[in-house]
């Protein structure tokens, strides 16, 4: 049951407990240990945590003394792995000797929760934090969006940061590509003091071989503004993984150096067959064209991209969406409804949407009443689209048309949604 538990497939080793149960033996302390642990990693639901901690009571394996502690921790894990967090903070407060994976594992289950505020508080009363502990609640902060917790927390780190750690700390910002334009400067260059003593402990433990920690450092360099330290770690990588040429890509498109977006593609082309680019390299390759008025050459790509010439990428409504948006904002309004209606995927109101924004743009009412249309199908209660057709109505002096518009508006009780902004400002 211990080799079952630790291995590939630890569903066997619950299979092999309900064996051990029928055939009349009687399980220990040790045999609820490895079992929870099966439960915690196995992910079907044959066997709950409440199940076997019912089992544990029944042959006394609970009990108040420290030698049960392990099944306290295991069972208490199993809990976390289920996010039921009731359940094990019960078994927590029933621990009679905690120990760090005690902590650990109540730790898990508000993390799994996310319920941040509760475990900074189990944290910060934990007796003793290894360098997982320190980790997780770096990531959690990372993964909410709250990165000057986590930068904070990896300041605050008594012990050396492993790989993993230092791939989630050196990271300053992760609202996604472009994120440190609205940050205070005074804030980016905090971040990119730490990422700076990041990279020199990555240096300085060897760890600069590995593709992860310099795909992370790249993005760093990059939400930072530091273009051509991004670079210049990217020339020098011996070996470039997807995510490497993702990351410079994205970083050149969210900067708006188009050129050298469209450029790193094409080298990327050309480096052979070791990486072929996926649905992310060739939207954001899509969008620099679109943005760069790159018709043709977005046309063709596009037309690759069907053929199958970059390998199996799925097209989705992002990559049509982008199409649609590169031919709106060249004029070609009717290229771009038709592309909608031939799509073999279901339209939305995102690509709607942006083809609407365009014959605003052109003043093509006929194509823009086709749009409101679809619209309107799709989202019957929004009221913009409406008054964006009105206001075209209207600059063309169609002004019966305008106010049946506004008429319809208010019978139906269609209401226009609020616009809202979103401002971030220095912390002082």
């Amino acid at each position: 049951m211990r080799g079952l538990a630790a291995s590939s497939s630890p569903g066997d080793a619950i299979e092999l407990f309900t064996v051990m149960r029928r055939s009349g033996a009687a399980p220990d302390a040790f045999t609820f240990t490895f079992v929870l642990k099966s439960c915690s990693r196995c992910p079907s639901r044959r066997r709950l945590p409440s199940d076997l901690h019912a089992q544990a009571i029944k042959h006394g394996c609970l009990e108040k003394l420290s030698a049960h502690t392990h099944v306290h921790n295991a069972l208490l894990h199993a809990y976390a792995c289920r996010v039921s967090v009731d359940d094990a903070c019960r078994v927590f407060e029933e621990i009679p000797v905690r120990d760090v994976v005690s902590f650990s594992g109540l730790l898990t289950a508000h993390l799994k929760a996310n319920d941040l505020d509760a475990a900074r508080v189990v944290f910060d009363q934990m007796p003793c934090r290894d360098v997982v502990s320190w980790t997780a609640m770096i990531s959690a902060y990372a993964k909410a969006c709250i990165p000057q917790e986590a930068l904070a927390l990896f300041d605050a780190m008594p012990m050396q940061p492993d790989e993993v750690t230092m791939v989630l700390g050196e990271t300053p910002n992760d609202r996604g590509p472009g994120a440190a334009a609205p940050v205070a400067l005074p804030e980016r260059r905090a971040c990119l003091a730490t990422g700076e003593r990041v990279r020199r402990l990555i240096d300085s433990h060897s760890f600069g071989w590995m593709v992860p920690l310099r795909n992370a450092l790249m993005d760093m360099y990059a939400k930072c503004g530091c273009l051509p330290e991004a670079r210049a770690l990217f020339d020098r990588m011996m070996v470039k993984s997807l995510a490497s040429w993702n990351t410079m890509i994205s970083a050149y498109a969210s900067h708006g150096d188009l050129d050298n977006t469209i450029a790193v593609f094409h080298q990327m082309l050309a480096e052979g067959n070791t990486v072929k680019p996926d649905g992310v390299t060739l939207l954001v390759v899509l969008m620099a064209y679109a943005y760069k008025g790159c018709v043709e050459e977005g046309r063709a790509m596009f037309s690759a991209m069907q053929r199958g010439d970059y390998g199996k990428v799925q097209l989705t409504i992002e990559h049509y969406g982008c199409v649609v948006d590169m031919l709106g904002r060249a004029g070609k309004l009717e290229e771009a409804y038709q592309m909608i209606e031939q799509m073999p995927i279901p339209s939305n109101a995102v690509v709607w949407g942006a083809l609407l924004g365009a014959c605003r743009t052109h003043g093509d009412i006929n194509i823009a009443e086709r749009a409101v249309q679809e619209l309107s199908n799709l989202k019957p209660e929004e009221g913009g689209y409406y008054i964006l057709l009105s206001d075209m109505y209207t600059s063309a002096s169609r002004i019966a048309e305008a106010t049946e518009i506004r008429r319809a508006m208010n019978e139906s009780r269609v209401q226009k949604t609020t616009g809202r902004s979103t401002a971030f400002l220095p912390q002082l």
